[in-house]
C-alpha cells in the first residue's frame, strides 16, 4: 500500500497509538491529569487565536459566541473532571451473593485503547476536543478528525495540540472526506462520531464491519412544547436564544414549535420582539453568526420555498434592511417562522439546522404529545409549562436524549449530565463520570480465597450435590 494514500497515513497513526496503548495498558492518575492540564492551558492560554480560526472558516462568528459555546464549556468541562477524576479511577466493590462467599469481587476500570473522534463543523472546538476529555480522563489515546468544512480551524488544533501532545497520545488528523472514510475504517477501540444521522449511519457500518464499539451522537428534530398560559415575555428570550444561537447550526437548537391553537400571533409578535432586542440588525452584525457556506443557504431557502409551495404562510424578519452585496453577509440569514403547517412540509420532515422555525397548533396535550411520538426520537426536548402533573405526562410519555424544562440547551454544558441522543438521533453519551464510563472498560474481578465453595461442585456428583443444588436454588 502506497505509504501516502490516506488509509496508510490513519493507519499508521493508529498503529502507532495501538501500540503505545498495548505497551502501558494502565494510566495512572498524575499521567492522566497532566494530559488534561496541558488540553487545559491549551484551551485557556490559546482561545484567542482558536477563535480566530472559527472566524475564518465561518466569515461572521463573533468571539463572544465562540467563548460562550465553545471555549467556557470545554473550561468547565475540564476543571470538573480533574476536581473528581481520582474518584471516577477508583475501584468499585460490589456485593457477592450468599452462594458465592467467601469471595470477593470488584469492578476495576481500565483504558479502552485508543479512541478514534470524528467531529463536526458547527462546534468545531467542543465537540472535538469534549469528546478527547472524556477520552484522556479514561486514560486513552485519541486521534481527532476534524470536519473538513472548517480547514482553518483544524488546521490549528492540529498545530497547537502538536505542540503539546506526542502524536501517541494526542494527534490530529486533517484531510476531506476520503480522509474521513479512511479514519472510520482502522479498528479503533472506540469510534465517537458527532454529526448527521446520514453520514452517522455509514461511520456505524464501517465501525462494524471492524466490530468497533461506537457512540453516535447524531441530531433530529428537537421539538419546543408550549403548555397553555406560558408567560411569552419569560418564554420567549429562551426560546430565540436557543434557535438562533450560530444561527440555528446547533444540532440540539429547537426545531420546531407546539403551541396552543390560538396562540400563534401573540407568539409571532413576541418573537419579533425578542428578536429586535437581541439583533436590531441582521447583516453586518458581529454577534448573528453566518451560515458557513452558500450551500447552507440555498438549502434554507429551498426549504422555505417548498413551505410557499405547500400552503405555509413563511414570516421573514429583517428582510427591510438592505440587501448585502458581500457574500459573507448574504449568509447571515434573516430568521424565518413557518405558519400553516403540514407534515409533508420539508421544515418539519428534515432536520433544518438553521434559522427558520415552524409553529405547529394543537387542541390538547395529548395531541401534542402525539406529533411528537410520531416521529423519530429527538435529541433535545423542550417543555415550558409550570403545570405539574402536565409536565410529568411529557416527561412520562416522550423519548429523547435530553429534556429541558423551560428553557432550551443548558443541559448539554451540566458536567454532570450524560449527553447523547436515543435511537436515531444517536446512541452511548459522555460528559463529565458518563463519559469517563462511556470510554473505559470496567473490568469485573472475582477473588477467590484459599477456600470457597466450588469445592463443593466438583465430580464425582451424586446426592450430596443435588442436596446442595437444592439449597443453593433457594437463594
Amino acid at each position: 500500500m502506497n505509504a501516502s494514500t490516506p488509509h496508510a497515513q490513519c493507519a499508521a497513526g493508529f498503529a502507532r497509538q495501538q501500540a503505545a496503548s498495548r505497551a502501558q495498558p494502565e494510566v495512572p492518575l498524575a499521567l492522566r491529569r497532566d494530559r488534561l492540564r496541558r488540553l487545559q492551558a491549551l484551551v485557556e492560554q490559546q482561545g484567542s487565536r482558536l477563535a480566530d480560526a472559527v472566524q475564518a472558516d465561518f466569515g461572521v462568528r463573533s468571539h463572544d459566541v465562540t467563548q460562550l459555546t465553545e471555549l467556557l464549556p470545554l473550561q468547565w468541562e475540564l476543571r470538573h473532571t480533574l476536581r473528581h477524576l481520582a474518584r471516577w479511577m477508583r475501584t468499585r466493590r460490589v456485593p457477592t451473593p450468599l452462594q458465592l462467599q467467601p469471595a470477593g469481587a470488584r469492578l476495576q476500570p481500565q483504558p479502552l485503547g485508543v479512541v478514534g473522534v470524528v467531529s463536526p463543523w458547527n462546534y468545531p472546538l467542543n465537540l472535538a476536543l469534549g469528546p478527547a476529555v472524556a477520552a484522556l480522563s479514561a486514560g486513552n489515546r485519541v486521534m481527532l478528525k476534524p470536519s473538513e468544512a472548517t480547514p482553518h480551524t483544524a488546521d490549528c488544533l492540529a498545530a497547537l495540540l502538536a505542540e503539546r501532545f506526542d502524536a501517541d497520545e494526542l494527534q490530529v488528523v486533517t484531510g476531506d472526506a476520503s480522509v474521513a472514510a479512511a479514519f472510520t475504517a482502522q479498528p479503533w477501540d472506540h469510534l465517537l462520531f458527532t454529526g448527521s444521522p446520514g453520514v452517522g449511519r455509514k461511520v456505524a457500518l464501517a465501525a462494524a464491519a471492524q466490530l468497533v464499539p461506537t457512540t453516535l451522537e447524531l441530531g433530529g428534530k428537537s421539538p419546543c412544547l408550549l403548555d397553555t398560559g406560558v408567560d411569552l415575555a419569560v418564554a420567549m428570550p429562551r426560546i430565540v436564544q436557543g434557535k438562533l444561537l450560530n444561527c440555528g447550526q446547533t444540532c440540539i437548537a429547537p426545531d420546531y414549535v407546539l403551541l396552543p391553537r390560538g396562540q400563534q400571533q401573540a407568539f409571532v409578535q413576541a418573537f419579533g420582539a425578542t428578536l429586535q432586542r437581541f439583533y436590531p440588525r441582521i447583516a453586518g452584525n458581529p454577534d448573528y453568526t453566518a451560515l458557513l457556506d452558500a450551500g447552507g443557504l440555498a438549502r434554507m431557502q429551498a426549504l422555505l420555498d417548498d413551505a410557499r409551495a405547500k400552503g405555509g404562510r413563511v414570516l421573514q424578519f429583517g428582510t427591510a434592511e438592505p440587501v448585502p452585496t458581500d457574500p459573507v453577509r448574504q449568509r447571515q440569514m434573516p430568521p424565518a417562522l413557518v405558519l400553516d403547517t403540514r407534515p409533508d412540509m420539508r421544515v418539519l420532515r428534515e432536520e433544518i439546522f438553521g434559522p427558520i422555525l415552524p409553529l405547529v397548533p394543537y387542541d390538547t396535550l395529548d395531541e401534542a404529545i402525539a406529533f411528537v411520538n410520531a416521529r423519530e426520537r429527538p435529541l433535545a426536548l423542550y417543555w415550558f409549562g409550570q403545570d405539574a402533573g402536565r409536565t410529568a405526562r411529557v416527561l412520562a410519555q416522550t423519548t429523547s436524549g435530553g429534556v429541558v424544562l423551560n428553557d432550551t440547551l443548558l443541559h448539554f454544558v451540566h458536567s454532570g449530565l450524560p449527553f447523547g441522543g436515543v435511537g436515531q438521533s444517536g446512541w452511548g453519551a459522555y460528559h463529565g463520570e458518563a463519559g469517563f464510563l462511556r470510554l473505559s472498560h470496567l473490568k469485573p474481578v472475582l477473588r477467590q480465597p484459599r477456600w470457597g465453595v466450588g469445592a463443593l461442585v466438583y465430580p464425582p456428583y451424586g446426592d450430596r450435590l443435588r442436596r446442595l443444588l437444592g439449597w443453593m436454588a433457594r437463594f
